[in-house]
């Protein structure tokens, strides 16, 4: 039997997982919808899905280990458990973290006006350098998630015991050093996004410079562009530095006996990244905004309506 504070960690990630996929699943289901009716897809419905997928893929994969760690103690302190796992979560966390980056990028071709010869020549085969980095990284994806399969990560056990010998103290170590080591790749998608940002910045202070010229009293369609891309960048930025400063102390937490709440509480703030940024993405993008809004009003009608037939 679960004990109070693992029922109470279930109860949450449930939550999480739920809103997540909900979320995303909407994300998934909107473009498809539009997919279907105007039989064609846009680059930027394509990351959007691709993204929103590996996402509900990503939540999936927390809230398994999450439900065995509580429920199936055994199996999760097994090597073979905590392999596969570690082997889906680098798959889908890495897509994830490089969809986002491939979102940014996009940003940036579509809406910086930087005249550098090399960024013209980006900006005018952006359908193809968006794809290819999107095949690229989902690539680099699947082979970090296959080099966890070697079996010297299956010598990793989690124990709550206090008299661990030297050699699960080493191989403890050795496991938490390797993780960290192959998930430092999630870093240049980063960097990616830092310099998205950066040109940005440097875009709009060169467009603000011209239109004082103009002084038109209200902002114009670039400059909106340019600013609504500049918040999504920087929350994504916010996010994933504390994404990942949790799984550092998750990943710490297991070479210390009783590291088991740290697990549970890193787990419930790492859900909040997936599942929290999938709104933002809806809110940020006109064409989900306006099926997010007109679900809102029919949800809204529908409970007027119930309260209205209920004497």
């Amino acid at each position: 039997m679960p004990s109070a504070m693992e029922t109470i960690y279930i109860i949450f990630i449930t939550g999480e997982l739920t809103v997540g996929i909900w979320g995303n699943g909407f994300i998934v289901l909107v473009n498809c919808t539009d997919w279907l009716k105007k039989r064609g897809i846009s680059l930027i419905d394509i990351i959007l899905v691709s993204l929103a997928v590996s996402r509900i893929c990503l939540l999936s994969v927390m809230f398994s280990d999450g439900f065995v760690m509580v429920f199936y103690p055994d199996s999760y302190i097994n090597g073979d458990v905590m392999g596969i796992l570690d082997s889906l979560w680098t798959l889908t966390n890495h897509s994830s973290v490089w969809f986002t980056s491939c979102l940014s990028i996009f940003y940036l071709l579509k809406i910086a006006s930087i005249s550098h010869p090399f960024f013209l020549w980006l900006k005018l085969k952006i359908n193809k350098v968006v794809l290819g980095i999107l095949l690229v990284s989902f690539l680099m994806s699947l082979i970090i998630s296959i080099s966890l399969n070697d079996e010297s990560w299956y010598d990793f056990k989690v124990s709550n015991k206090d008299n661990v010998t030297w050699e699960d103290k080493m191989s403890k170590i050795s496991h938490a050093f390797k993780q960290i080591i192959l998930n430092l790749a999630a870093f240049i998608p980063f960097i990616l996004c830092l310099i998205s940002f950066l040109l940005l910045l440097f875009s709009l202070f060169r467009h603000t410079k011209q239109m004082k010229l103009y002084a038109t009293g209200s902002r114009d369609p670039s400059t909106e562009a340019h600013l609504r891309a500049i918040k999504a960048v920087i929350i994504f930025l916010v996010l994933f530095i504390m994404y990942y400063a949790v799984f550092l102390v998750v990943t710490a937490s297991f070479l210390i006996p009783h590291g088991k709440l740290a697990v549970m509480f890193g787990g419930l703030i790492t859900l909040i990244f997936p599942t929290s940024h999938s709104f933002i993405l809806i809110m940020g993008n006109s064409k989900l905004r306006e099926a997010f809004l007109k679900l809102l009003r029919i949800v809204k009608c529908f409970h007027k309506r119930r309260r209205h037939l209920v004497p």
